[in-house]
C-alpha cells in the first residue's frame, strides 16, 4: 500500500505596505485608516514583482483585514497568485484602538496618558480597545480558525505587523503577557508557518514550523523604514 501524501497547511503572512497612518503619525483603525502611502504602493508592487519572477508562493487563497491598508496590499500582490480575490476577514484587523481610532499620538497622549506612558499587557489603548493580551487570544483564534478551514492548503494573509507579531508568541508559545523585546517587522515582508500533520499525529499536539520570518528581500532597491 503506497505512502499517504503527507497534508501540510501553510500561512503565509504580508505585512501591509508602509501605511498613510504611519506617515502621518496617526491611529489607524478602522475610521483612521486611509490606506497606503505612495512607498507602500511601491513596496506592494515590489513583492508582486518578486513571486511573480520566482514563483516561490503558490496560494490557494488570499485573505486580508478589512483595512484599507491590508486590502490594497493584497489587491496589489493578487495578480502574481493566480489572480485570486481577497477575502476579508475583521478578525485579521490590527489591534482594536477604541475610543483613540483616528487621533494623532500626540492627541491620544493629551487624552489618555496625560502623565506618562505606563504600558501593561492588560490595559487597553483607549476606552473601547483592546488589550494587548486580548489582541493576542484574537490572533491565536483566528490563524487556528483559518489554518482548519484551509486544511492542507496554502493561504496567504495581507494583515499587521502586529497579528505578524503574535503568530510567533502563539505559534512558539511564548507567554502573552511579555514584551520584553521589540519585533521589527517590515513592511511588506513574508513570515511563512506550516504546520504539518505527520508531526501532530507522531508527537501530540499541533507543532508549527516556521519557515520564514521578515523576509524582504524585494525591497533592497526601495527606501524603507
Amino acid at each position: 500500500m503506497p505512502d499517504e501524501i503527507p497534508v501540510v497547511t501553510r500561512l503565509v503572512l504580508v505585512r501591509h505596505g508602509e501605511s498613510n497612518v504611519t506617515v502621518d503619525g496617526v491611529i489607524g483603525g478602522h475610521r483612521g485608516c486611509t490606506g497606503l502611502s505612495p512607498l507602500g504602493v511601491a513596496q506592494a508592487e515590489a513583492l508582486r514583482g518578486r513571486l511573480a519572477r520566482t514563483g516561490e508562493v503558490v496560494a490557494d487563497a488570499l485573505m486580508a483585514s478589512v483595512l484599507p491598508r491590508a486590502i490594497e496590499t493584497a489587491e496589489i500582490i493578487a495578480p502574481a497568485l493566480g489572480g485570486l480575490v481577497p477575502e476579508q476577514d475583521c478578525d485579521l484587523c490590527e489591534l482594536q484602538p477604541g475610543e483613540s481610532d483616528g487621533l494623532t499620538w500626540e492627541e491620544h497622549r493629551v487624552l489618555y496618558r496625560p502623565e506618562g506612558w505606563t504600558w501593561s499587557p492588560h490595559v487597553p489603548l483607549a476606552p473601547g480597545a483592546e488589550s494587548w493580551v486580548g489582541f493576542q487570544e484574537r490572533v491565536a483564534r483566528t490563524l487556528a480558525r483559518i489554518a482548519a478551514e484551509h486544511r492542507g492548503r496554502t493561504v496567504v494573509i495581507a494583515c499587521h505587523g502586529g497579528v505578524v507579531d503574535s503568530s510567533l508568541a502563539v505559534f512558539l508559545g511564548l507567554p502573552f503577557h511579555g514584551r520584553l523585546s521589540e519585533l521589527r517587522t517590515r513592511n511588506t515582508s513574508l513570515t511563512e508557518w506550516e504546520l504539518h500533520e505527520a508531526d501532530q499525529l507522531a508527537r501530540g499536539p499541533a507543532r508549527w514550523r516556521l519557515i520564514r520570518y521578515n523576509d524582504a528581500s524585494h525591497l533592497a532597491d526601495l527606501q524603507h523604514p
